[in-house]
């Protein structure tokens, strides 16, 4: 009788570790990682830009992500591009754990800065 009751308290002992599972973690989890990274990569953004959006796909350890940014403008776009791929890629790995080979950044939107709008005598 102590056998068996032993062999419920202490399940882990008959399975070996790369045997009992593993953890599945959701696209749509890594998008909104993938999202919260590129807001944190941008910094702060005109009052009427959208926030950016994250589609993923993931396959097995590895995630493609796709991200939808608004800047300001005038910038380096390509300079700002290649950092929130950057930094996208890192804080999805180090935060999720996957293997991000591809992040393809699609800027939607420029947004002109206050001070260069009022350089070129625009009015609103």
């Amino acid at each position: 009788m102590t056998s068996g009751a032993t062999a419920l308290r202490s399940p882990r002992a008959a399975v070996p570790p790369g045997e009992r599972g593993a953890t599945r973690i959701a696209d749509r989890v890594v998008a909104k990682v993938a999202a919260q990274a590129a807001r944190e990569a941008i910094g702060t953004l005109p009052e009427d830009a959208a926030t950016p959006h994250a589609t993923v796909v993931v396959h097995r350890n590895t995630a493609q992500l796709r991200l939808h940014v608004e800047l300001d403008y005038p910038t380096d776009i390509g300079a700002r591009c290649r950092a929130v791929r950057r930094h996208v890629a890192e804080r999805v790995h180090d935060l999720v754990g996957m293997d991000v080979p591809e992040v393809a950044v699609h800027v939607e939107r420029l947004h002109l800065t206050p001070a260069h709008d009022g350089l070129q005598g625009r009015t609103s």
